[in-house]
């Protein structure tokens, strides 16, 4: 049937994104340039991994986004930021966590001297809707991690560092969030603890719907568990694509997740990657 001038007109549907980073750029200190035109998007109810060795500019992308870096005399000069359609580079950390977007900082950082339980309902501090909804929440967050709620009574500071990972990761949780900035997850665990941290935010996002933007130096553990990664060099984004491509790129392979289809490389070859890296060819 031909249009008419009375029918509406057919609006295709937008790209469902919840974080948009548009080609920023950081400073540190106004001298040292950290980020170099970095993109990235996030699609609502994605998980999403920023992948790259210490010193790529993982943890900075992610402060950027949660306006964490003037703490540390930092500021993104360039580009922009968008949280659910909305710029917010501009906005305040707590501002931001109001609207749901909360980042897990690495080092799992708890309050040491505080109880567990203690510690998730500091992360409903922003919240204003009744102790009610934070109760039911917080027997929520003892389902998902059933070790938090054996632990509810323990400090912080005496618990395993997967205890205080988990807790961290429900802290966050308890602001409510629509999407979680997680740095560093496996940092200094052990590899069943990382699986079990790594299939928590596989439940999280399957059942509660938050997204994920996970910072992680394990390339193959987030792979396995991301829909879609970005690998970063020298503060740019060097490759991104869906998360089983990457897995079976032959540069990818070889440089992060230890694999070479061909013969074994000598120390010399190999530190001199990155002249031969195709994606900085």
């Amino acid at each position: 049937m031909s249009a008419t001038a009375t029918t509406a007109p057919v609006v295709q549907p937008a790209v469902d994104t919840v974080l948009s980073v548009n080609n920023i750029e950081v400073i540190y200190d106004h001298v040292i340039l950290v980020l170099k035109g970095v993109s990235l998007t996030v699609p609502r109810g994605g998980i999403v991994a920023i992948l790259g060795a210490n010193g790529a500019g993982k943890t900075t992308t992610l402060k950027a986004i949660s306006n964490l870096l003037k703490a540390e005399r930092g500021e993104v000069t360039k580009g922009s930021i968008e949280f659910e359609g909305e710029r917010v580079d501009m906005m305040s950390p707590n501002e931001l966590v109001r609207r749901g977007c909360i980042q897990v900082m690495e080092g799992r950082h708890c309050f040491a001297h505080l109880t567990i339980e203690e510690n998730l309902l500091t992360g409903a501090f922003t919240r204003r809707d009744g102790n009610a909804a934070i109760k039911r929440d917080l027997e929520k967050i003892y389902t998902l991690f059933p070790r938090l709620r054996q632990r509810r009574q323990s400090v912080a500071g005496y618990t395993s560092g997967g205890e205080q990972q988990m807790c961290a990761v429900g802290r966050a949780m308890m602001s409510n969030p629509r999407m979680i900035l997680l740095d560093e997850p496996s940092m200094g665990l052990a590899p069943q603890v990382v699986e079990e941290i790594f299939e928590i935010v596989k439940r999280l996002n399957a059942e509660e719907g938050v997204s994920f933007l996970v910072a992680e130096q394990n390339t193959n553990m987030a792979l396995k568990y991301a829909t879609y990664g970005y690998i970063m060099e020298t503060g740019r984004i060097v490759m991104d694509g869906e998360a089983k491509s990457l897995r079976e790129n032959e540069d990818v392979k070889e440089f992060y997740l230890g694999v070479s289809e061909g013969a074994k490389k000598s120390f010399r070859e190999v530190k001199s990657y990155k002249r031969r890296k195709r994606w900085l060819a």
